[in-house]
């Protein structure tokens, strides 16, 4: 099972660091207004996401929680401090528009519904029309107003005490003005009396001054309004369900083993709460069950099911010692796992961490969303006095004017443009964390755009790193034996995958290994070290030859024709002599000529990049079907070939898995690491890939750019209609019922576009689970299907 790395997920409350849950934003300028004010005090970095409904705060020590709290209180709005616990989807809020919050829009939809139908219908419809039938419309119009339409009037009225305006200011002001003009109309104008020029004729009676009312307007607006809202809230539960339902899917309890009591040796079972666990407790999973933490299995065998976490559907078999990962399913036989991770240092909350920070990022264009947003409703408040000033200039009439001005307030939506890239982010980083891919943040959108070569370390990524001893060749005159027992004893104080390669197949054949002194690590080279008062070296035949222990004829030519077989061969040398070859493979991964063809498809050129000989890296590339080979790098000169490439005009992308990959994944322009890998290359990285299948690179990539694409799509439109829509408000051509229910849409618009990411597939067919891939996700033994 693949790891994370701790230090991407704790980030401790005296950190300088925070995370604020806010509450009270109605739009895209709430957001922009919260920011600006945090960002004001001496030493904070803060970003605000509207459509997460959080706040990332960086701050110096001299300030407390409880002084950025009470500046965004001072801004109008409350701020929630993260409470100490185990995460869940409660706490973290993923998906902005809790349950109570769209019930809570559902209950005054219905309500404004039932009451401004008969108000709209009566205004557009003459046959409707009885005596006195505008004090109907006044009566069911008021309660929409009043009480409906309160939360608007309470956020435009606390900005104003505050001295800003958002699009609550705007929803207000227009709906006010309406219901005003109308009551003023009805009471002291002549509206109220039969015969009237009716409401609807606003080319006619409104141009020529007539005193109409505007009853429909004031509660259609506030109904299509809240429609849109509804809506937006519900969609934006849609968006950030995946990773909720990353955060649900762990156990809820289970069985734990406790020391039995007057020196037994069996252990009784005790069935507590999953919080409760600690490092180093026993727990048993019983088939079907879920594992409830990540663990070392120290009892019994088994197949897990790890599809929720990798979007792999195939199970891999574990046997003890193996490591397994918590919320994944036991579907096999019964296991005692003992915790190594809990709490927020699981696997699983790692995950969640990493996709609710790249949520909570923004990308480049939007931060010019941002910066219009936050001045966008002054301007709109602005246009809206001078159209009414214009055409009462003009000699248009009262009526025609007030139309204008108040579609003008009406039809402004910066909320488009404040959803825009968060909401794409929402469902496009929950669909990659369903099919075990971490997208850490929308600048890494923006880098899969242009990418247009790939370089592809070759162990553990393009093969499956799990090296075979295949052959050992002693010299003449020594001990076959010899040589496999000092190298495999030497070799298994290395974490190299050749390494232990050899030291396995030295257990197996040679028992209990003797005890390794004065080892070293030469990296690029080898090893060395003291084994039964020889000092043995094992590694390339250059290390040999440094030492004054060259190659034999007879060794030469068995290390040539595994080279010339695309094998790897490794020189043995002790106390000044060589001694061996021992001759290793490395298995290519089914996956990778399918995924090197995709790379392709994608218009992006593959590079193998490895530190073999070139022999053995010709080999591996043709069988995949690589052109470009970069053999011979030692683990240092990675970072020189993605800097060469990059001068050369390149845009580089890395895919890599080990330690010595790191460097390079965070030289290039994109790094994507292996799950697989170590914690060193997934914190170097840009795209995390949970799964071992070099084809989760291809299909990061596309999602990635389809988010991007998404992104882009969204905000385009929210400044298109915008640019469309005020001119024509402003020059009288907008019904303002109409007018909102266009505000509304746009945004409704936003988020629905965005979750068409949901139906995200990768591009090979898999019968076995809707967008799910069927490889392990570490290379190992996998179990019987029963196909």
């Amino acid at each position: 099972m693949s790891t994370f790395p701790q230090s991407v997920t704790k980030a401790p409350v005296d950190s300088g660091r925070l995370e604020l849950v806010i509450q009270g934003m109605t739009c895209a300028s709430c957001a922009n207004r919260i920011e600006k004010r945090l960002n004001k005090l001496e030493g904070v970095s803060a970003t605000v996401n509207y459509a997460t409904e959080k706040a990332k705060v960086t701050f110096p020590a001299h300030l407390a929680h409880e002084d950025l709290v009470a500046e965004v209180e001072k801004a109008g709005y409350t701020a929630i401090l993260p409470q100490p616990k185990k995460p869940s989807a409660e706490q973290a809020g993923i998906g902005a528009g809790g349950t109570d919050e769209v019930a809570a829009l559902r209950t005054r939809l219905l309500i404004s519904t039932v009451l401004s139908v008969p108000v709209i219908l009566m205004a557009m419809v003459p046959a409707l029309q009885f005596t006195y039938w505008q004090w109907l419309s006044f009566a069911l119009a008021a309660p929409v107003l009043v009480w409906v339409a309160l939360p608007f009037h309470r956020a435009a009225w606390a900005n104003l005490k505050h001295g800003t305006a958002t699009m609550d200011t705007l929803i207000s002001m227009g709906t006010i003005a309406a219901f005003s003009w109308s009551t003023y109309a009805l009471f002291l104008g002549t509206a109220g009396t039969p015969g009237m020029t009716h409401p609807f004729e606003f080319s006619v009676a409104r141009m020529n001054g007539g005193a109409n009312i505007y009853l429909e307007v004031a509660a259609g607006v506030t109904t299509f309004i809240l429609a849109g809202r509804y809506f937006e809230a519900k969609s934006k539960r849609r968006a950030g369900a995946a990773l909720r339902a990353l955060l649900e899917m762990g156990a809820k309890d289970v069985s734990v083993l406790r020391g039995a009591p007057n020196g037994s040796t069996v252990r009784s079972e005790e069935r507590i709460p999953v919080d409760a666990l600690t490092v180093g407790d026993d727990f048993i999973v019983r088939p079907g069950e879920k594992i409830a933490t990540d663990g070392t299995i120290i009892e019994g065998s088994s197949a897990i099911d790890a599809s929720m976490l990798t979007g792999e559907s195939v199970p891999v078999e574990v046997v003890p010692g193996d490591t397994v990962t918590g919320a994944t399913v036991n579907v096999g036989g019964r296991l005692v796992v003992r915790a190594t991770r809990v709490g927020a240092d699981t696997q699983l909350a790692q995950m969640a961490r990493l996709v609710e920070d790249a949520q909570n990022g923004k990308a480049q264009a939007q931060r010019l969303a941002d910066r219009i947003s936050g001045i966008f409703v002054p301007i709109v408040i602005l246009l809206a006095v001078s159209t009414l000033g214009y055409w009462l200039g003009s000699g248009s009439g009262a009526g025609f004017a007030f139309t204008a001005a108040v579609a003008v307030l009406i039809i402004a939506c910066p909320c488009a443009l404040g959803l825009a890239t968060p909401t794409a982010l929402l469902v496009g980083t929950g669909r990659g964390a369903q099919l075990g891919i971490i997208i850490k943040g929308p600048e890494v959108l923006e880098s899969t755009r242009t990418v247009d070569t790939i370089v592809l370390d070759k162990t553990g990524t393009v093969t499956t790193g799990r090296m075979t001893l295949l052959d050992v060749i002693p010299a003449n005159g020594e001990d076959r034996a010899d040589v496999l027992r000092l190298a495999g004893a030497l070799e298994d104080a290395s974490e190299h995958p050749i390494a232990r390669a050899i030291a396995k197949a030295a257990t197996e054949q040679a028992g209990e290994l003797p005890p390794v002194g004065d080892f070293a690590n030469l990296e690029g080279l080898g090893v060395q070290g003291i084994v039964d008062g020889h000092a043995v070296l094992v590694g390339r035949a250059r290390l040999l030859a440094q030492w004054s222990q060259p190659l034999t004829p007879d060794l030469e030519h068995a290390l040539a024709a595994a080279e010339a077989e695309g094998l790897t061969a490794v020189a043995v040398g002790w106390d000044g002599v060589a001694r061996g070859i021992l001759v290793v493979a490395d298995a290519i991964k089914d996956t990778s000529a399918e995924a090197v063809g995709q790379f392709k498809k994608l218009g992006l050129t593959p590079i193998l990049l490895t530190g073999d000989n070139e022999t053995v890296a010709r080999s591996v590339a043709a069988q995949v079907g690589i052109d470009q080979v970069i053999a011979d790098v030692m683990p240092q000169d990675k970072v020189d070939v993605v800097k060469q490439l990059q001068s050369e005009g390149k845009v580089v992308a890395m895919v890599g898995d080990g330690v010595n990959d790191a460097a390079a994944l965070a030289q290039a322009d994109l790094g994507l690491a292996m799950g697989t890998g170590t914690d060193a290359a997934i914190e170097a990285s840009d795209l995390t890939l949970v799964r071992g299948d070099l084809r989760a690179a291809a299909d990061a990539i596309r999602l990635s750019r389809r988010t991007l694409g998404t992104i882009k799509g969204n905000l385009f439109w929210a400044f298109a209609y915008n640019v469309a829509a005020l001119p024509l408000a402003a020059a009288g051509l907008l019904n303002p019922m109409l007018a909102g229910a266009a505000m509304a849409f746009s945004s409704v618009f936003v988020v629905t576009n965005s979750l068409r990411l949901r139906g995200f597939r990768p591009l090979r067919a898999n019968r076995q689970g809707a967008g799910r891939v069927g490889q392990p996700a570490r290379p190992g033994r996998r179990a019987d299907t029963g196909s």
